[in-house]
């Protein structure tokens, strides 16, 4: 450290790094104090000392500890700040040990350095060695001093001390006279340990030679280098006054409470001079005394009575020492040393000062964890400055002293912040005086949080009732959990972590809200009751999480109808056709025989499981009874012979839901004495029971025969109206009978000449006709001879009276000049459409040729074509 002496720096180095050792080696587990020692007057930015290795800590831990100084009294921060990039310890304000310390032979200034991460706190103490910055100083620039001439050589007049501010060796004065033959200087020991100067006469004096001496008094202090003060000593030579004053006691000694008020005695000093007169009249006063000194006493001239001028203060200053001057009429003085010691009341109450607080605390922390730092400070001695600390108020917390007046306030027990996110204590310090004083300063500790609860559901296990044939997506029941941890540490979300099996299609839950929905429709007869586990989960880190079953029961709703086992459902229709079961009943059976039981099952539960039976449909309703809820079918009565022997018995099975279901029962029953008898019975039924089934066949095919007819019927009706509007004379030639194109060969001349028509045959594209082959004729043929011969053309023909229809009289007779009918060649499906309006279908062709011209007739038999077959070949005759 600049500035400082070297054994000094030496020493000081040496203290310092004691400290820092033992640190090390104890793991910092333990606070120890550190001391420096720079000289005054250093300037700003000076260095003091490297704090922070002296600590044990690198500069990579700077930030993370973060080092920074404290103290209790708010006016030593201003002389030190500390790096917080190396962690040294610099001035920052000059000091100035006789403004710090005043006249105290030692002066140090105590501070707290504290650390984070973990907190922890360190003692410093830095001396402040003195330097000679001071000069020996008197109070006047001049001394007078009357002497009588008659006064002998060898007398000693005490002159006025000078005062050096610095401390040590650099306050140790020294004495120095100008020279003069009729003077010297002497020294003479105070009981304080100071010097005192007297001047000594060395030879007589003569006032008519010499009136007046002018010297020069020099004090020297001891520093390095040396600084001194000068003051003027006047000796005035008089004559008669030859006593000076003299006090009773050259040190007075008083002890004076403090706040004592303004203008209380101290004490009183008594000087006495054996002249008379004038000379004998002593007055007091100061001598060279500080300005402080003058502030706070007060010196009566006459009585020489200390009296307090202003309020003093033990904590400022507990001792004071001046001097104080007697002087008498003639000049002459004396002077006394007045020590007073000020004595300590009970006016301070302790200060408390919070130097660190670690707010908030995770609620984890173990017992023992520091979370604040106090200084206490009381600035009175003895047993008024001793000081006791205690915690008020209910919390898990509390108070361990430390050295130097500091304070650890450490968590007691664990800490939980879901009983108490914050403690509020109270910090009370009560010193030791009579009465005691005590101060109070409130600490509030907030706890953070950690994960430590896991989310807690409201039930352990929850039930759900819903009712079958839900709609998929239905609500189903809300679980909710409740964390009591805060933020993310307690935002729950829920999903699910299994349950029975096959339970996870059939719901859902939502990840925020925890409602259960359904995924699908329930059917109560698949799956009654269903369980899964929701787990729900924090968002901490490491996450918690806990599970809750939720126990789904589905409710039955009546959504099936009764379902008979016996008799089965086909067994009425078999019966009925004479392979299903019967009954036979004995003709001579009482009343409540038991006929059948009437076997259902419901697939529901509870009440629309509950089935009722009722007889609703017997031949004879008093002969039958069903029971109710049995099923049993009894005889009402006792059966008669006319009672009919075939029984046919239909009863309703309902259930009990809302609304009711049912299904209906036959049952067959044969009255019989036995099953020989009863076969009869039943073989007719049988055969009566074929009768209706051929009647329904033939039903079902008529009226499908009447819904073709009558689409046939508009079909030709749309047809004939198409027709009616004349087709292209190149559909003209299609007809429905078609012929082969080799026509018979006729004579080139008939009668008078060629035939006097002409006709367009039109004949199918179908399998080629062997040449020569012929079509068959419709009616029987002609010889030609009876086309040509015997009438005349245009004279009707004896046989066109014949029917159109009717056969030739030999049929398979071979035809003169033609050549045989071929046997694969294609028939001519002759048309039933009448060629005329009118013409009926059976009527033959008679009905209709006298609407035919007699010459189309004629043609028509030379053709050998029935007249009908003219409404489906068009047959253009040329005139």
């Amino acid at each position: 450290m600049a500035g400082r002496p070297g054994p000094s720096r030496r020493r000081a180095a040496g203290r310092a790094l004691l400290p820092a050792v033992l640190l090390c080696l104890c793991c910092r587990a333990a606070p120890e104090r550190i001391r420096y020692a720079i000289p005054e007057e250093l300037g700003r930015g000076s260095l003091v000392g490297p704090l922070a290795r002296d600590l044990g800590l690198s500069p990579a831990e700077l930030p993370a500890r973060k080092l920074r100084v404290a103290s209790a009294a708010k006016r030593q921060l201003k002389y030190f700040s500390v790096s917080g990039e190396n962690g040294n310890l610099y001035v920052s304000e000059r000091l100035d040990r006789e403004q710090m310390c005043g006249e105290s032979p030692s002066c140090a200034v105590s501070f707290e350095a504290l650390v984070q991460n973990p907190l922890n706190v360190f003692h410093v103490d830095v001396a402040i060695h003195d330097v000679n910055d001071n000069a020996p100083a008197f109070s006047k620039a001049a001394l007078h001093l009357d002497i009588g001439e008659w006064t002998l050589p060898g007398a000693r007049f005490p002159l006025e001390m000078a005062r050096d501010a610095d401390v040590g060796s650099n306050s140790q004065l020294t004495y120095q006279l100008s020279s003069n033959p009729s003077f010297s200087l002497a020294v003479k020991e105070s009981p304080g340990g100071k010097t005192q100067p007297e001047l000594v006469l060395e030879r007589a004096l003569d006032r008519e030679k010499q009136s007046s001496f002018e010297l020069v008094l020099t004090a020297v202090d001891g520093g390095n280098p040396a600084r001194s003060g000068t003051v003027q000593v006047r000796v005035n030579v008089t004559d008669a006054n030859d006593n000076p004053p003299v006090f009773s006691k050259s040190v007075y000694e008083a002890r004076v409470r403090e706040n004592l008020p303004p203008g209380s005695p101290v004490l009183r000093v008594r000087a006495t001079d054996a002249d008379a007169g004038s000379n004998a009249r002593v007055s007091y006063s100061f001598g060279n005394v500080p300005d402080g000194v003058r502030a706070l006493f007060s010196v009566d001239s006459e009585s020489g009575e200390v009296r307090t001028a202003g309020p003093l203060d033990f904590e400022e200053r507990s001792k004071y020492s001046f001097g104080l001057e007697a002087r008498d009429g003639g000049g002459l003085t004396a002077h006394c040393e007045v020590q007073l010691e000020i004595t300590d009341e009970n006016d301070n109450a302790p200060e408390i000062t919070v130097l660190s607080v670690s707010s908030p605390v995770p609620e984890d922390a173990p017992a023992g964890t520091v979370v604040a730092l106090l200084n206490v400070n009381d600035a009175d001695s003895g047993e008024n400055g001793q000081v006791s600390c205690e915690l008020s108020g209910e919390a898990p917390l509390s108070i361990v002293a430390s050295s130097g007046g500091s304070y650890k306030v450490v968590t007691a027990s664990a800490l939980d912040r879901e009983q108490a996110a914050e403690h509020r204590v109270t910090v009370v310090a009560r010193d030791g005086g009579s009465p005691a004083l005590s101060s109070r300063t409130a600490l509030v500790l907030e706890v953070s949080d950690v994960n430590d609860n896991a989310p807690v559901f409201e039930e352990a296990a929850y039930s759900a009732y819903v009712a079958e044939n839900n709609a998929a997506g239905a609500p189903v029941l809300r679980v909710r959990a409740r964390d009591a941890d805060a933020g993310a540490n307690g935002r729950v979300s829920y999903w699910l972590a299994g349950g029975s099996a096959g339970a996870a299609p059939y719901v859902s839950v939502e990840a925020r809200s925890g409602a259960v929905y359904a995924q699908r429709s329930f059917d109560y007869e698949q799956c009654r009751e269903f369980a899964v586990a929701v787990r729900a989960q924090d968002g901490g880190a490491p996450a918690r999480s806990s599970t809750a079953t939720v126990r789904v029961f589905v409710l039955d709703r009546n959504d099936n109808a009764p379902r008979v086992l016996w008799p089965a459902a086909g067994a009425g229709a078999e019966a009925a056709a004479g392979a299903g079961p019967f009954e036979v009943v004995p003709r001579s059976a009482e009343a409540g025989y038991l006929v059948a039981k009437v076997v259902a099952v419901d697939a529901d539960a509870g009440r629309n499981a509950w089935l009722s039976y009722e007889l609703v449909q017997a031949p004879e309703p008093a002969l039958f009874r069903v029971g109710l809820h049995s099923g049993e079918v009894r005889t009402a009565r006792a059966v008669s012979e006319r009672d009919a022997a075939k029984q046919r018995l239909v009863a309703v099975v309902k259930d009990h839901g809302q609304p009711a279901l049912s299904a209906t029962a036959t049952l067959h029953v044969v009255l019989a004495e036995s099953l020989q008898e009863a076969l009869p019975e039943l073989s007719e039924r049988a055969a009566g029971a074929d009768a209706p089934a051929e009647l329904q066949f033939y039903l079902v095919l008529a009226l499908a025969l009447l819904s073709a007819l009558f689409l046939l019927s508009v079909a030709l009706a749309v047809v004939a109206r198409v027709r009616g509007a004349g087709p292209p004379a190149v559909l003209r030639c299609l007809g429905a009978q078609r012929f082969s194109v080799a026509g018979a060969a006729f004579p080139a001349d008939f009668c008078e000449g060629t035939l006097p028509y002409s006709y367009n045959l039109c004949v199918a594209p179908g399998r080629a006709v062997a040449e020569g082959a012929w079509l068959p004729p419709p009616l029987p043929s002609l010889p030609a001879e009876e086309l040509l011969g015997g009438e005349p053309c245009g004279k009707p023909s004896p046989s066109s009276s014949a029917g159109a229809g009717e056969p030739p009289a030999d049929a398979d007779a071979p035809q003169v000049g033609k050549p045989a009918r071929s046997r694969s060649s294609p028939r001519a499906f002759p048309s039933r459409r009448p060629l005329f309006p009118g013409a009926s279908r059976g009527g033959g062709a008679g009905a209709a040729l006298g609407r035919v011209p007699a010459r189309e007739r004629r043609h028509a038999r030379a053709l050998r074509l029935p007249l009908d077959a003219l409404s489906h070949r068009k047959v253009r005759v040329a005139p």
